[in-house]
């Protein structure tokens, strides 16, 4: 691990031609490789000051806005001078260069926010909202993650941690002062406790799974038997003809993934190949993914043809959703109602199927699909939003889980044990992090320049 007194740089800004491209140093010699190359005896700490950036012979780069941020306040804690130069990747590479030359070197993706993390500028859960909000391309994703980085899940979880410790305080008493007169309902008020504290970690863990697809877009598969017209609302949807439409059985073999916005979400539409019995053993691998890719959407769209009796292919589909319909949101659609009725449909009638006709017009599709994703806004008073988040507080319900049996045995050492686990996971979502490799790896998957 390089050490955090290296002064480093980046181009902060997105690679490609643009009005403006930022150059960012951040680090001890920072201050002093901002005055070589703009050629300036001081600059004012928070104040933009417009100068000639120029090289190792005096040759101008660049005009450019110059911004000194001085430590301890600035985003890393440490010295930080912006470069804000004209747009584009020569200019900008201009300045990298020169200020390589005066002892920088080429910051690591995520550097930045490491840096910040390790001088406390930020924990953990700003870190993750940070690099989550630089990828998403959801607008209700923006609102949710902005409330990490105003420290909502911060303060969740430092109260949860006192209440813990708290908790573990009241157990070592009775292991201390075994003997003296303590209240007796003092286990009774302690379990009480842990039985809310639990209620509260489960809604979360629950709360968060429900809402995942906000953060990371909601995967859509649109499932039927062979030429039901999945392909012609996939390029209804798009508004092109993505897919290949065709009268033969089988067409499509593959899934065929794109994404699209409906309304203000950002879903990934997947179309399928047809549900069937097939000798294809190519065809029978298309099948396999279709099934596939219902357990991976959060979103199912089960087609039937108007225009068709029911088949047994069809039967196939309403085992599907009997079969998911309980873990994922799946919507009954009859397609080709502008041709004769042929379809029984009594016989998915429970599932409140919506006749539509792809050929003419899919708005009822679309507006039923974004009718469900405005329900799943924010509405809770919080999320958790990666991954990690989500494994350590369900190791802590866990572990509380855990520790009631001990509690109800009196066997208060096993249950303090428990507990201090409790409360290992749950600071870990905010700062318990000491291994390094564990840092880089998080950190790593950050941008450059950030």
């Amino acid at each position: 691990m390089k050490t955090i007194n290296n002064t480093i740089v980046a181009i902060a800004t997105a690679h490609g031609i643009g009005s403006v491209a930022i150059v960012r140093i951040s680090g001890r010699k920072a201050y002093e490789i901002g005055l070589k190359i703009t050629k300036k005896e001081h600059l004012i700490p928070r104040f933009a000051t417009l100068c000639y950036l120029q090289d190792k012979y005096n040759e101008v780069i660049d005009e450019a806005i110059v911004i000194y941020f001085k430590s301890p306040n600035s985003f890393t804690g440490e010295d930080i001078v912006e470069f804000q130069c004209h747009g584009g990747t020569a200019v900008a590479d201009l300045v990298m260069n020169e200020v390589i030359h005066l002892g920088a070197r080429v910051a690591e993706p995520g550097e930045y926010s490491k840096r910040a993390f390790l001088n406390g500028k930020i924990d953990l859960t700003k870190a993750e909202a940070i690099a989550k909000l630089i990828e998403t391309k959801n607008i209700d994703a923006v609102k949710i993650l902005s409330r990490q980085l105003k420290g909502d899940l911060k303060k969740f979880v430092d109260d949860l941690r006192n209440d813990l410790v708290e908790i573990l305080a009241y157990a070592e008493v009775n292991i201390d002062y075994a003997e003296e007169d303590l209240p007796t309902d003092i286990m009774d008020s302690i379990s009480a406790r842990l039985i809310n504290i639990s209620k509260i970690i489960t809604n979360l863990i629950e709360s968060s799974l429900r809402k995942e697809g906000l953060i990371n877009g909601f995967n859509i598969s649109i499932i039927g038997k062979p030429n039901v017209g999945k392909s012609s609302l996939l390029n209804k949807l798009l508004n092109c003809n993505r897919a290949i439409i065709s009268d033969i059985a089988g067409t499509t073999r593959d899934t065929i993934e794109e994404d699209i916005r409906i309304g203000t979400h950002l879903v990934r539409i997947i179309d399928t190949a047809g549900v069937r019995d097939s000798m294809d053993q190519i065809e029978q691998i298309g099948v396999q993914k279709s099934i596939e890719s219902i357990e991976n959407s959060d979103i199912v769209l089960m087609m039937f043809d108007n225009s068709q009796n029911c088949t047994q292919e069809d039967e196939k589909i309403i085992d599907l959703i009997d079969k998911y319909s309980k873990n994922k949101k799946i919507f009954v659609f009859l397609n080709k109602n502008d041709l004769k009725n042929k379809f029984d449909v009594s016989k998915i009638a429970k599932y409140n199927p919506i006749e539509f006709s792809a050929k003419k017009d899919v708005n009822i599709v679309i507006e039923t699909v974004k009718k469900y994703l405005d329900t799943q806004n924010i509405n809770e008073s919080l999320i958790l939003t990666s991954k990690r988040q989500i494994t350590e507080i369900n190791a802590a319900l866990y572990a509380i889980k855990r520790a009631y049996i001990p509690l109800e045995n009196g066997e208060l050492e096993l249950f303090a044990y428990e507990i201090n686990d409790a409360i290992m996971h749950i600071a870990s979502i905010t700062t318990e992090f000491e291994r390094d490799e564990i840092l880089d790896k998080m950190f790593g998957s950050f941008c450059l320049g950030k």
